[in-house]
């Protein structure tokens, strides 16, 4: 049975920047609610800043303590799913981007606020091979030239992680007073539950494009269109959802895990043969004809 965890964080006041945010507490209240309620995650790590629990308020040293305690030694493995929500403010300085804590300055940013390159880092550290990052921070409202997104893209890209950003680098991320949320978050639970049903991060990144789009255009808001990277190519084909997998999603990864063996890529053949084992039971004599075939050879 394959762990899912999760830290979701949303951050509506700042003690050092006078734009605060209506929606952002509400939209990871939202998504904590969905992922244990609905994604069936057994663990959510959820900082708010009304939170009763003060390790769980939403300070860079709280965020940065869970980080580096939680992640210092492995606790998932293969097969397994850990996911990073953020919705809040973010800030782009010297090419880094940044991720902006209730008391993170702008006055010093890399020392006061979180560096989005080292959360990925810790991440990876955790043991799971399926990361997924989702950023719903790009609100600098014109205050920087360029938004967060182009680093945190590149960085997802070198380290295998499947990136999830609320709207594209010269782009800002909307919230909408009629929905009582922000945009991007709307139509990410909207794509990930019963109106969507997008099993598999392909089919969730062709709902958040065509969703964002329509909303924006229904609520008279500027173009916002998300931004995921998932590569290599066979990570759009992991399951996020196995209650909304069909017959298709299975057909593909098997056949990645069997292309991954072709090319003698083990490592990869065998961590897709184990997603496919995690979302479909009935392939287990498939992995196994596989791992007989590693032993083998």
């Amino acid at each position: 049975m394959a762990k899912n965890w999760a830290v979701v964080i949303g951050i509506n006041e700042y003690e050092h920047l006078q734009r605060p945010l209506k929606y952002a507490k509400r939209d990871a209240e939202l998504m904590r609610d969905f992922l244990c309620k609905e994604a069936g995650f057994e663990k959510v790590y959820h900082f708010s800043e009304d939170s009763s629990d003060k390790q769980l308020l939403p300070t860079r040293s709280n965020v940065l303590r869970l980080l580096h305690v939680r992640f210092e030694q492995p606790f998932m493995s293969a097969g397994d799913n850990f996911w990073f929500f953020f919705s809040g403010h973010g800030v782009r300085q010297d090419g880094c981007d940044y991720l902006i804590p209730t008391d993170g300055f702008p006055e010093d940013i890399a020392n006061s606020n979180i560096s989005v390159n080292h959360i990925i880092q810790r991440l990876r550290r955790c043991g799971a091979d399926n990361i997924i990052l989702i950023l719903d921070a790009c609100r600098d409202e014109g205050k920087s030239v360029e938004g967060i997104g182009r680093q945190t893209a590149e960085q997802a890209r070198q380290m295998g992680v499947i990136s999830i950003a609320s709207c594209s680098p010269n782009q800002i991320s909307y919230e909408i007073e009629d929905l009582q949320q922000g945009v991007f978050t709307c139509a990410l639970l909207e794509g990930l539950g019963t109106q969507g049903k997008c099993a598999t991060v392909e089919r969730l990144n062709q709902y958040l494009i065509q969703r964002v789009t329509e909303l924006n255009r229904k609520f008279g808001k500027p173009k916002q269109t998300p931004l995921t990277i998932a590569e290599p190519i066979e990570k759009s084909h992991l399951i996020l959802l196995p209650k909304y997998a069909t017959l298709d999603d299975e057909r593909t990864l098997k056949y990645d895990a069997s292309q991954a063996e072709l090319n003698k890529n083990l490592d990869l053949a065998e961590q897709l043969w184990i997603r496919v084992l995690v979302a479909f039971p009935g392939g287990a004599s498939q992995f196994c004809t596989y791992i007989k075939w590693k032993v083998d050879h």
